[in-house]
């Protein structure tokens, strides 16, 4: 008796009851870790709030800073009050508030008039940093994305600009913060990773960690991850995410009003959830040698049925290929549905093999003369061509056909064609495509041979011919003209063209004769 695919699914499905039955057992624990994860979801959420809200102070009271040195320099942007005035200002901001790694003044043309440290060596040349220019462009207080300076450091550019009591720009005063030495953000942000794993980074606009526990990570790029991807449209919340190094993580992630920047703060999820694992432990050993058995059953069960599928599918999937049906018989199908299917891809398989061939034959071959037609022969050529193979074209047609058509009638015509055709087949080698061109035209293609071997074989043909009865009770002669790839010409259209050119050259001197490109030259 065959079983039926519905009767092993129902097996199958019996079996799920009982597991299910089992893993009631551990529905205490899945509740328990639901809890702990939303807890530290929410722990997290809040906690990256606080850490933007605190990273958006530093910033505003920053550019404050930065606004009450501007307007006290504005009257004296100016060179000759670089000693005086503007080398102690950018001393006074690069020692007395530690926020900047260097600090400078540039005029409007972007001229750098003054900065701290003083062995930057920078006064009195062009600002051409990209958050410089940028700044300058703008003409208004501005945070830089990160980008590498003018020392070669991968740095942030926070600046203000300065303005005179009429409103004229000046230039502006700013400064740099060093990503990946120490720096502001590490005071502000402070070491908030701990013995449970967590720990907070923060990223750009564009996806560019700026700030890291592990400064080798500064400048990394982490736009596949999603909680990023989050804050580069301005979201703030909490998910469960899988961070670059394919940790599961918990992460709380705010948004920073006047950068745009995005905080993160994870911990990862197997220590949030480590509290549950004593617990289910203690359940793992009442309930783990019953689980392992029901699902050994199911798995070897599952099994059985999905082989034979399966195989039938990857068959199926390559049926183009050979030898498909014998690896088809060798499927164990042992119950009826995968039977019926193997018996239905067998049927379907020999018969679009059948019609392959069939439509191959059809489209390659004359009907008539059963030579290859003209799509073969230039799909050989264009073979041929492409693998700079050596060959020769032979092309030619039956002298005054129109006559034995005249005369015989076209019925004994075409018996002419197909006596012509059998004798190309008679003197041509094996490699050799003999084609019918069109009407009494016939081509034939004589790969790896030159010019000499070439003729001989044409000369074999025109000769058997003028020497032969036809089917139309006289002898029929035959015009060829020959053309050699690569000597005479390196493209099949071109010596098709050369072949058909002899081949008129034979007609006008008289008929039944072969003529070659060199002929042509004379």
């Amino acid at each position: 008796m065959r079983l039926s695919l519905k009767y092993l699914i129902g097996l199958v499905a019996l079996l799920s009851v009982v597991l299910t039955l089992a893993a009631s057992i551990i529905s205490g624990y899945r509740a328990e870790q639901q809890s702990l994860i939303d807890g530290t979801l929410e722990t997290n959420r809040a906690y990256a709030e606080k850490m933007a809200k605190s990273t958006d102070s530093f910033f505003s009271s920053t550019l404050q800073t930065l606004k009450v040195s501007a307007k006290h320099l504005s009257p004296y942007m100016s060179p000759e009050y670089v000693d005086e005035y503007l080398i102690p200002e950018t001393n006074r901001l690069k020692e007395q508030t530690n926020t900047f790694n260097s600090v400078l003044i540039v005029d409007k043309e972007g001229e750098i008039l003054s900065t701290s440290p003083q062995t930057l060596d920078l006064m009195g040349k062009k600002l051409d940093s990209k958050g410089g220019k940028e700044a300058l462009k703008k003409r208004e207080a501005y945070i830089s994305q990160p980008y590498v300076g003018l020392t070669g450091r991968l740095i942030i550019f926070i600046s203000h600009p300065i303005f005179d009591e009429n409103g004229r720009y000046l230039g502006l005063i700013g400064g740099t913060i060093y990503l990946k030495e120490d720096n502001i953000l590490q005071e502000v942000l402070g070491e908030h990773f701990y013995e449970n794993g967590s720990y907070v980074y923060v990223v750009d606009q564009s996806g560019r960690i700026i700030y890291h526990q592990n400064q080798e990570r500064v400048n990394d790029i982490v736009l596949e991850n999603p909680v990023v991807q989050q804050l580069l449209v301005g979201r703030s919340g909490a998910m469960e995410v899988v961070n670059t190094k394919d940790v599961e993580m918990l992460a709380g992630y705010a948004s920073l009003q006047i950068t745009n920047w995005g905080v993160v703060t994870q911990r990862s999820k197997e220590e949030s959830l480590a509290p549950s694992v004593v617990m289910i432990k203690e359940m793992a050993k009442m309930t783990i040698p019953f689980l392992v058995i029901s699902l050994l059953v199911i798995l070897y069960i599952a099994h059985q049925i999905a082989n034979p599928l399966t195989k039938l599918a990857s068959y199926a999937e390559s049926s183009t290929e050979n030898n498909q049906e014998e690896k088809i018989n060798k499927v164990r199908a042992w119950y009826y549905e995968a039977i019926q299917l193997k018996k239905a891809l067998n049927y379907s398989l020999n018969f679009f093999q059948d019609r392959v061939n069939f439509f191959i034959h059809q489209s390659t071959i004359d009907p008539l003369t059963k030579l290859m037609n003209r799509r073969a022969m230039d799909a050989h050529l264009k073979t041929w061509t492409e693998q700079e193979i050596p060959y020769a074209v032979l092309i030619f047609d039956i002298d005054k056909f129109k006559r034995v058509n005249d005369t015989y009638g076209h019925a004994v015509g075409d018996e002419v064609l197909k006596y012509l055709a059998e004798s190309m087949l008679e003197v041509t080698r094996k490699e050799d495509i003999c084609c019918r061109f069109g009407g009494e035209e016939f081509v034939i293609l004589l790969p790896e041979t030159d010019q000499s071997a070439a003729f001989h074989i044409a000369e074999r043909l025109r000769k058997k011919l003028e020497s032969t009865i036809s089917p139309c009770g006289e002898v029929v002669t035959i015009s060829i003209g020959m053309a050699t790839y690569p000597k005479d010409g390196t493209h099949p259209a071109e010596l098709l063209e050369l072949a058909d050119q002899c081949l008129y050259e034979a007609k006008r001197a008289g008929r039944n004769r072969t003529v070659e490109c060199a002929t042509l030259m004379k």
